[in-house]
C-alpha cells in the first residue's frame, strides 16, 4: 500500500512539475495573435482581446483574458462583447504546437442581433461561393484551431430586426457542444422581462451546422416557457412541446415542422414558416385538438361600476402605455407583415362557449386581413364569421357577415355579460361593420343590419299572455284560465333589426304560438341597456267559456308598451279602452236595432240624431 501511495505522489509531482515547466515555457500571449488571425481569416469578424493572457491549471487547463470583443465586417457595434473570456484547451496538442480549444466559456456577455451588429458588404467586395473557404495549407497555417464546447453564463441577449422595437434576453445560461461533423448538442435559458411581462423559456436539443451559415437545422427535443404578468392570466400560461426547425440563409426563411406544443390545457400541432424581408411574409398551418381561451387570454369583467352586490375583485394588472406608439392605431402591427394562416380545432372554449370542428383561413397584406373562413358547430348549430379587416389607413375599419343557424341565443347573451333573460334557437344573417374588433367596441360604435328568426323563444320576467288577461279580469266579468308561468313563450319570432351607434332599432317584429299572436317594433340602448318596445299582443286561448266578447278578444291586438331598464322593466297596457269601445260598439249596435224596429216613432228619430253624432 505504501508503494502505490509512493508512486501516486510521484506522478501527481511530475504533472505537477509538468505543468508549471509549460506555464514557465509556454507563455499564452504567444496565441493572441494568431486567434485573431484565424477568426478573421474563418469568418471576417474582428476578435479583439484587452488585457494580458494568463493560464489557469486547476480543476481544467486553461487560458483566461479580460475583456473581449467581436465584432461582424463593417459594423458599428461588436455583436458579441464580454468581461472575460476562458478557454479550456487540450494538454498534449501544446506540446507539438497546436492549441485545441476544448471549451469557450463566455461569462457576463453581451450578445447584440441588431441591425448596428450585421455586417455591411462592401459594395465592390466579390459574391463568396456557397461552399465553405477552402482551409489554410497545414505547413502555412502553423497552428491549428477548433473549439469543441461552448457555454455563456449569465449574460444578456439583445435582438431587434430592422426598426422594431429591441428584445432583450437575460439571464442567458448556453452550453453547446459539438463533433468534427459539426452535430451539436444544446443546452439554453434565459428569460425575458418586458412591459410588465416575464417569459422565463429553456430548451435542450440537437442542431445540424454542417452546412451553416447556408443552412441551420435543429431539433428541439424539450422546449419549456413560462409567460406571466399584465394582461394574461392570473395563472399565467405554462408550456412545454418538441418541434424542428430549420434556417435557409439565402431565403432568409426560418421554418417550423413537427410543432407538438401544450399551452396550460390547450394543445397545438402543425407546421409554420417566415420569410425575414422587409415585410416578413408568415405561414402558418395549425390544429388544435382543444383550444381553451379562457386560460390564454385575460377574462373579462363582468361586475358593473358601483354594484355593492358584486364581491370586490383584484386589481387586474395591465401594460403600460408606450410613449412611442401611443398615437399608433389600433392594430398598427398588422401593416408590417403578409401571412397566410390555416387554423383548425376540434374543440375550442370562449367567454363560457365551447365550440367543435372549428376552421379558419385567414390572409393578411400588409394591413388588409381578410378572414374568408371562420366557422365551427355551436351545440346542435352552426355559425360563420366571414369579414375582413382593414389598416391600412389611420382609421381601422372591420367587416362581417355572421351566419348563425340553431343557435342558443342564451348563451350568446351570457358569454357577452347582456343581462336579458332569453333563450330560443337563434337564426341570423347580417352584415356588420366598426372600427374595432372589441365586445364594448361592438356595443357602442358598430354599425349594421340583420334579419332574425328565433324558434322557440321563451322571455322571462313578463307573461304577455297573464298580462292582458288579468287586465281583463279586472275590467270585466270574463274569466281566465289559470297560469303560473312568468315567461312569454313563441313558437316563432322574427324581426329586422338595425344597429347605429349603440341603438339597436327591431322593425316589423312578428311572434306566433299556441296561445299568443303579437306584432310590433321597438328600440333598444345597447350602452344604457334600457329599451322602448310596442306590441299589439292577441290572445287567442286560454280563456274560460265563449261569448261575443271572447271572441272580440282573440281577434283584437292590445296594445302593450314594454319600456324601462333590463332588469326592471315597467309596462303599460291598453286593455281598459278596448273594452269600453266595444261596450259602445255594441251599445251602437242595439240602439240602431231598436231605432230601426221603431222607426216611425219620434223618440227613434231622437236616437238616429245622437248616434249620427257619436
Amino acid at each position: 500500500m505504501r508503494r502505490v501511495l509512493t508512486t501516486l505522489m510521484i506522478l501527481l509531482v511530475v504533472l505537477v512539475a509538468g505543468l508549471s515547466a509549460l506555464v514557465l515555457l509556454v507563455n499564452p500571449n504567444d496565441f493572441r495573435a494568431y486567434m485573431v488571425r484565424q477568426v478573421e481569416v474563418r469568418s471576417g469578424y474582428e476578435l479583439k482581446l484587452d488585457g494580458p493572457l494568463r493560464w489557469h491549471v486547476w480543476p481544467q487547463l486553461s487560458i483566461l483574458s479580460g475583456r473581449m470583443s467581436l465584432t461582424a465586417p463593417g459594423a458599428t457595434a461588436p455583436v458579441v462583447a464580454a468581461d472575460n473570456m476562458r478557454l479550456d484547451v487540450a494538454l498534449m496538442p501544446l506540446l507539438s504546437h497546436q492549441l485545441q480549444v476544448r471549451q469557450v466559456m463566455l461569462k457576463g456577455a453581451v450578445i447584440q442581433l441588431t441591425p448596428q451588429t450585421e455586417a455591411v458588404r462592401k459594395p465592390d467586395a466579390p459574391v463568396a461561393p456557397r461552399a465553405n473557404s477552402l482551409p489554410d495549407v497545414p505547413e502555412d497555417a502553423g497552428w491549428s484551431f477548433d473549439i469543441a464546447s461552448l457555454k455563456v453564463a449569465d449574460s444578456v441577449l439583445v435582438f431587434q430586426h430592422e426598426d422594431d422595437d429591441q428584445v432583450t434576453v437575460r439571464n442567458i445560461n448556453l452550453k453547446m457542444e459539438q463533433d468534427e461533423n459539426h452535430l451539436a448538442t444544446v443546452d439554453f435559458s434565459g428569460r425575458i422581462n418586458r412591459n410588465q411581462r416575464d417569459l422565463t423559456l429553456s430548451l435542450n436539443g440537437n442542431v445540424n451546422a454542417s452546412d451553416y451559415p447556408h443552412q441551420l437545422t435543429a431539433d428541439i427535443q424539450q422546449l419549456n416557457w413560462q409567460f406571466s404578468g399584465a394582461d394574461l392570466p392570473t395563472q399565467g400560461i405554462t408550456g412545454q412541446g418538441t418541434l424542428q426547425a430549420l434556417w435557409h440563409e439565402e431565403q432568409k426563411q426560418l421554418e417550423l415542422n413537427n410543432l407538438n406544443l401544450q399551452a396550460n390545457d390547450s394543445t397545438l400541432k402543425g407546421r409554420a414558416s417566415v420569410i425575414l424581408s422587409e415585410q416578413p411574409k408568415w405561414v402558418f398551418d395549425l390544429q388544435f385538438d382543444k383550444l381553451n381561451l379562457e386560460n390564454l387570454l385575460p377574462q373579462p369583467v363582468t361586475a358593473k361600476e358601483g354594484d355593492a352586490s358584486q364581491p370586490s375583485a383584484p386589481p387586474k394588472q395591465t401594460r403600460p402605455v408606450i410613449a412611442t406608439s401611443a398615437d399608433a392605431p389600433d392594430y398598427n402591427g398588422l401593416r408590417s407583415f403578409t401571412a397566410d394562416v390555416l387554423l383548425k380545432a376540434n374543440t375550442v372554449r370562449w367567454r363560457g362557449i365551447d365550440f367543435t370542428n372549428v376552421s379558419s383561413q385567414m390572409l393578411n397584406h400588409n394591413g388588409l386581413l381578410v378572414i374568408s373562413d371562420l366557422s365551427g358547430q355551436m351545440g346542435a348549430g352552426h355559425i360563420s364569421l366571414p369579414g375582413m379587416l382593414d389598416v391600412r389607413k389611420d382609421m381601422a375599419k372591420a367587416e362581417f357577415q355572421p351566419r348563425l343557424e340553431n343557435i342558443e341565443i342564451g348563451t350568446i347573451l351570457k358569454a357577452f355579460n347582456y343581462p336579458i333573460a332569453l333563450t330560443g334557437n337563434l337564426t341570423m344573417a347580417g352584415d356588420f361593420s366598426g372600427d374595432k374588433i372589441d365586445a364594448d367596441a361592438f356595443r357602442r360604435s358598430w354599425q349594421g343590419q340583420a334579419h332574425v328568426d328565433l324558434a322557440n323563444s321563451r322571455m322571462e320576467g313578463l307573461n304577455f299572455q297573464q298580462l292582458v288577461q288579468q287586465a281583463v279580469e279586472r275590467s270585466s266579468n270574463i274569466k281566465a284560465k289559470e297560469s303560473y308561468d312568468s315567461a312569454t313563450r313563441l313558437d316563432s319570432f322574427t324581426t329586422d333589426m338595425t344597429l347605429d351607434n349603440g341603438q339597436l332599432t327591431l322593425d316589423d317584429m312578428q311572434g306566433q304560438s299556441s296561445i299568443l299572436a303579437i306584432s310590433g317594433k321597438g328600440t333598444m340602448d345597447l350602452v344604457q341597456e334600457t329599451t322602448d318596445t310596442r306590441f299589439n299582443v292577441r290572445v287567442v286561448s286560454g280563456w274560460e267559456g265563449e261569448g261575443p266578447l271572447v271572441d272580440l278578444l282573440k281577434e283584437t291586438a292590445i296594445p302593450l308598451n314594454v319600456y324601462g331598464k333590463w332588469q326592471e322593466l315597467n309596462y303599460s297596457l291598453q286593455v281598459d279602452q278596448i273594452l269600453r269601445k266595444h261596450l259602445q260598439d255594441e251599445a251602437k249596435r242595439r240602439l240602431n236595432e231598436w231605432a230601426d224596429k221603431n222607426k216611425d216613432s219620434q223618440n227613434s228619430k231622437d236616437v238616429k240624431k245622437l248616434l249620427d253624432k257619436l
